[in-house]
């Protein structure tokens, strides 16, 4: 004891003045080192968004919400944080710098991705999922690696929906039914299997054809692209020039509806003024005859340039009968 001492001053320079502790200072030491650490490992703090499972000697006991707590020490309760508030995610076939989910164990991106459409076409896609830990209990205890069994989930879903369409759907016009379908189904397998999981969401990322037929899909793509320009061109051109035209025919129909009406009433007007006066004439058949003679007469000779008056009984032109004075007077 004295030797290992006298080695330990040697070494550790003046750290132990005097002689070797006695065998009650180590009790005290060894003490006190085990109540610091007892008092050390019996509170713990749980975020705002998550919660705290407790074990005692293996068995749940309950959930603790966020704040300070404390707990049996020395390992007789364990605290396991469980963040469920947070929206977790996986990354299929790429990886974000800091933004990985701290479930997700590393993967093999370059074989997630390489998948076969319903036509025995391949295609590379890449996907996120989006998802919260709903029951913690559940999540620690029902599943081994829910995780990553939530990962096997999601790429078994995606190989299936993928399989039911061609290359075509999948990378142009089939992302929203794909990520729709995927997510419905990928929700019913966790209820199944009790993951203690709620997926919120499931986001097509990059769908890109295998590298050597890469530049004939961007063709085609292009091609669809420019197909659906043209399409809204025409429907564009057809929305202004269609309202156009249907006013314009309304507006036609509107006048010839006036037009007809007003026909209808000077024709019936006519009508009722020849049989008011058929029933005046058949009154006093010469002096309506007359009448009408001269009335006649009035409307139709300011419209005569040159006017001879000719006396029917003597066959001679009247002399002197300017009629166009009146005329020249006016304005």
């Amino acid at each position: 004891m004295d030797v290992l001492w006298q080695k330990g001053r040697q070494q550790f320079g003046g750290l132990f003045p005097g002689g070797p502790p006695s065998v009650r200072g180590l009790l005290i030491a060894a003490t006190v080192a085990v109540a610091g650490i007892g008092i050390w490992s019996s509170y713990y703090t749980v975020p705002s968004d998550s919660v705290a499972v407790i074990q005692r000697f293996g068995k749940y006991v309950a959930d603790v919400p966020p704040g300070l707590h404390f707990k049996f020490p020395m390992g007789i309760d364990t605290a396991t944080i469980v963040p469920v508030k947070r929206q977790l995610k996986q990354e299929f076939g790429f990886t974000t710098p800091g933004g990985n989910d701290p479930y997700q164990s590393p993967t093999d991106g370059r074989r997630e991705t390489e998948m076969v459409t319903g036509d025995l076409n391949a295609a590379l896609v890449e996907w996120v999922v989006q998802y919260r830990i709903s029951d913690p209990v559940k999540f620690l205890f029902e599943v081994r690696e829910p995780a990553a069994t939530l990962r096997y989930v999601s790429e078994s879903v995606m190989r299936e929906v993928v399989g039911d369409r061609t290359v075509d759907e999948v990378i142009t016009i089939g992302r929203q039914e794909i990520e729709s379908e995927a997510l419905f189904k990928m929700q019913a397998l966790a209820t199944k299997y009790a993951m203690g999981i709620s997926i919120d969401q499931v986001q097509l990322k990059n769908i890109n054809p295998p590298e050597p037929v890469q530049s004939s899909f961007n063709e085609v793509n292009q091609a669809q692209q420019e197909k659906e320009r043209l399409i809204n061109e025409a429907r564009r051109e057809y929305n202004k020039v269609i309202p156009l035209a249907e006013g314009e025919k309304d507006q036609r129909i509107r006048e010839a509806d006036g037009y007809r009406l007003k026909r209808i009433n000077e024709a019936e007007g006519d009508a009722a003024r020849f049989s008011a006066l058929l029933s005046e004439y058949l009154k006093a058949p010469d002096v309506t005859r007359r009448r009408i003679y001269i009335e006649t007469l009035q409307d139709v000779m300011p419209g005569i340039e040159s006017k001879i008056i000719v006396d029917g009984t003597t066959g001679s032109i009247l002399p002197l009968l300017n009629l166009d004075r009146q005329r020249e007077n006016q304005p």
